[in-house]
């Protein structure tokens, strides 16, 4: 049965809800953009009572600004005391975890890259790599090419081109972008260097229908992620869009989190008598 929690970051409060369970490790979910702690068709709470029944403690929590928090809302770049005094208060609410997992979604997932420090292994869902913020940023050029690379294989894609129902200025501004030139993005840089230092497990879950995903995908595949693609253990889930909406691909993609935790194999600590 989840639980309010209530703490304190500078001087705001923030709310937060714990599922408890018996588990030693536990995980911190961190949402993206403004969205509150129950997440999109309130998935947030359903990963949440899923990972507990399974055994494992959850935090979900809104950062300041967000939700039923206090204070100003600095954005995810900047979330890093908030993910710290949430990390902090789920310490003190279950004294007997010993692993503490980040489990992020979108710019949620940069916010974890950027803060990671305290957490035995992370959990990134379809990876934000624009230096936009999440609803400002045009489709990245990834994106665009599976996106056509679909329609062209699609009999309905020429039915509706054939027959007029297709923006035809929306499509041509799309092939234009498909020759622009492609910049890595600061917020891609970043990303690699925090995560090639960091030490712990990492899990990248990616929503096959997603084009954040795909974009994520295309980085895996260039040069600048080389070095860390080793480190990473990467989970497609088929048909999924960027929130993992529908119970098929979020029921499949809590059972990937939960066999990820139950193989984990992090050295902790022992208990103290």
């Amino acid at each position: 049965m989840s639980q309010p929690l209530v703490f304190r970051c500078d001087d705001d409060f923030l709310a937060g809800t714990l599922h408890p369970a018996d588990g030693q490790t536990a995980v911190l979910i961190v949402s993206g953009g403004r969205q509150t702690r129950h997440g999109s068709h309130r998935g947030f709470v359903t990963l949440g009572d899923r990972l507990a029944n399974a055994g494992y403690p959850v935090l979900r929590f809104d950062r300041r600004g967000v939700g039923d928090s206090e204070g100003d809302d600095r954005g995810f770049r900047a979330s890093g005391p908030d993910i710290g005094a949430a990390l902090t208060a789920f310490r003190e609410a279950c004294p007997r975890a010993r692993k503490f997992i980040g489990w992020g979604l979108c710019d949620g997932v940069t916010a974890l890259a950027l803060h990671a420090s305290g957490f035995d292994g992370l959990i990134l869902a379809n990876p934000w790599t624009q230096d936009a913020e999440v609803g400002d940023a045009l489709p990245q050029l990834s994106a665009i090419k599976a996106n056509y690379a679909e329609k062209l294989v699609s009999p309905a894609a020429w039915r509706r081109l054939l027959s007029g129902a297709v923006n035809l200025k929306a499509l041509v501004s799309g092939l234009a972008r498909l020759v622009e030139p492609q910049r890595t993005s600061e917020t891609a840089e970043a990303i690699r260097t925090n995560l090639q230092c960091y030490q712990g497990k990492i899990l990248i879950l990616l929503a096959e229908r997603d084009g954040t995903a795909q974009a994520f995908t295309a980085l895996l595949k260039s040069p600048l992620f080389a070095a860390l693609s080793p480190k990473l253990e990467v989970e497609v889930i088929r048909g999924a869009t960027h929130t993992f909406p529908g119970n098929l691909v979020e029921t499949q993609m809590i059972d990937r989190c939960i066999a990820w935790l139950d193989r984990l194999d992090i050295p902790t600590a022992p208990e103290a008598d």
